[in-house]
């Protein structure tokens, strides 16, 4: 029988499974960003010893790596001092009519439902460096966002 119609095994016609993506760019990090990527390796290497199935000790060994080099290529941003908005700020902004309030955090730590955007997200790089009272340009419209506040929390 020729080669071109014997099968191995089942193995070789499953998906790949790749690393978990890295976001391109510095690894800025809050101080709470930092303390979540040492939690979630503290989680997962302790989940390792508990586990038994191949699959999920390859999948739990597979976000090991990821959160490690995350942990590993962590650049803590020291605390901003408040007079402009950059990392680490809570932002309360007005555009199209509506007041909203987001801190500018990590891309690990960002959950823009719960009000914590990236620093790499296009609405925080549009409004990085911008004052209280200053109007910024925003996807193609001028002046499109007002920055109302710009807060500092405590860590």
């Amino acid at each position: 029988m020729s080669v071109a119609f014997r099968r191995e095994s089942d193995d070789e016609h499953l998906e790949p499974k790749f690393e978990l993506p890295i976001p391109p760019g510095p690894n800025l990090v809050t101080a709470r960003g930092l303390a979540l990527i040492g939690a979630k390796v503290a989680e997962l290497e302790s989940r390792l010893l508990t586990l038994t199935e191949e699959d999920a000790i390859k999948a739990a060994r597979r976000d090991l790596r990821y959160w490690l080099t995350r942990q590993a290529t962590a650049q803590p941003v020291a605390r901003p001092d408040g007079s402009h908005v950059a990392f680490g700020c809570t932002v309360t902004f007005r555009m199209n009519g509506k007041t909203r309030t987001v801190t500018i955090v990590g891309d690990d730590e960002a959950d823009p439902a719960a009000g914590l955007l990236s620093f790499s997200a296009p609405l925080s790089r549009a409004m990085m460096d911008a004052e209280v009272g200053e109007l910024v340009d925003f996807s193609g419209k001028p002046e499109a966002i007002e920055i109302v506040a710009i807060e500092v929390g405590e860590g």
